[in-house]
């Protein structure tokens, strides 16, 4: 019996990567930090391994290391949520947390409401659950809020359940860049609340801003504990610690804790992380990590205008992206992989679009012609390199 024939449902619909590991491709594809501005920890590490050595090297405890929750909520304060110590419960990123928040939530046939385009790597991480998608078109103020209601209208109508929760990513919308404006921020709250329906607040990169006024986040306008917000160290420090929360009512939060196959999250990584933010050196590094990723954002903005003019965009004010419009008829897929093998690996944008249903937004062909582009992981040297390779590619098709 071939092993393809006892796979899982979660596991059939599930593809190989995006693009092939490894290579010498340069890296505009998935949003990696720059190597060059991560932290030296070494002080810290040593410190742990010789103060904190029987805290370290054992099991962590489910909801994380205490004083690291403490810190975490006092974060969150500061930019304006009501979050206390025992709504915060640490996670190995934010990814997991999602994970954790289907495991709360999620029965196999569930629908989610997801934007269209959402976070790529958010999509498998659903699927595997057994979701279905509810796609909400966006506009440059974020998720369109009309929209959603009217499709939960329609569900009603049809007899069906109400959506398990809302993903979205308001702050430099992964792929897009955009930010959700305050006044749909609210709106999204009220349709939410009166529909009962909880809120996935995904924000790893609402500390990257470049320039402009942030907006509240969700969890900071939220006053009836409906927003599960995820945060994570990725963005704020280096992706490989592996360091994330979860901020949401206790409850939920203790349910989710007993649901960690983890049983706790690495305590090494985590003391390593607190022992850092103790020195005081965060709020410099994140200047660091903004002048860094404006200048790689000035530069690919650069490029794009002068090697490859056919690609429209808007600039974001912050985050890793560029979200490209080509023109109509552009294969992305094509052009994706024709730029890989030429030395620069990018995504294409179907990659971004939940639904492969007949009737979905990638099935009446509105997910053509898009490709999102990071400016995060390369040097301003390779970002130039790179864009010239996607245009002449690009040329070679047309």
């Amino acid at each position: 019996m071939p092993l393809e024939s006892t796979i899982a449902r979660r596991a059939a619909r599930l593809s190989g990567p995006l693009h092939p590991d490894g290579g010498d491709a340069i890296s505009f594809d998935s949003g990696y930090a720059f190597p060059g501005i991560f932290p030296d920890l070494t002080a810290q590490a040593q410190r742990v391994l010789t103060n904190y050595r029987s805290e370290s090297l054992q099991y962590g405890a489910p909801f994380g290391l205490p004083e690291l929750r403490e810190w975490i909520s006092r974060y969150l304060q500061t930019d304006g949520a009501d979050v206390s110590f025992d709504e915060v419960l640490v996670v190995n990123g934010a990814k997991r947390g999602l994970e954790l928040i289907c495991k709360l939530f999620v029965e196999d046939g569930d629908a989610v409401v997801v934007t269209a385009p959402t976070y790529f790597t958010a999509i498998p991480i659903l699927r595997s659950f057994g979701l279905t998608f509810l796609e909400v078109t966006q506009d440059g103020e974020g998720l369109d809020i009309d929209a959603l209601a009217r499709a939960l209208e329609r569900r009603q109508r049809q007899g069906l359940k109400p959506p398990k929760f809302i993903y979205d990513i308001p702050d430099f919308h992964n792929p897009t860049g955009i930010t959700m404006s305050r006044r749909r921020r609210e709106a999204l709250l009220a349709l939410a609340s009166s529909a009962g329906i909880p809120i996935v607040e995904d924000s790893p990169y609402r500390r990257l801003r470049f320039e402009g006024v942030a907006e509240p986040s969700l969890k900071a306008l939220d006053r009836e504990g409906i927003v599960f917000a995820l945060g994570t160290f990725s963005k704020l420090l280096a992706p490989g610690l592996r360091i994330g929360w979860i901020s949401a009512p206790h409850a939920m939060l203790a349910r989710m804790a007993q649901l960690k196959s983890d049983g706790g999250t690495c305590p090494l990584t985590q003391r390593i992380v607190l022992e850092f933010l103790k020195d005081g050196l965060l709020e410099d590094h994140i200047e660091l990590a903004r002048r860094t990723y404006a200048t790689h954002r000035d530069r690919m903005v650069e490029a794009l205008r002068r090697e490859l003019p056919q690609a429209a965009f808007v600039a974001p004010h912050g985050g890793y992206y560029l979200w490209l419009k080509f023109p109509p008829g552009t294969d992305t897929s094509a052009l994706a992989a024709r730029a890989y093998d030429a030395g620069v690996s990018v995504i294409a944008g179907a990659a971004f679009f939940a639904s492969d249903e007949a009737d979905s937004i990638k099935g009446r062909g509105l997910a053509q012609g898009y490709m999102r582009v990071a400016y995060s992981r390369a040097t301003p040297q390779e970002i130039d390199e790179g864009v010239k390779l996607l245009a002449t590619c690009y040329r070679g098709m047309n």
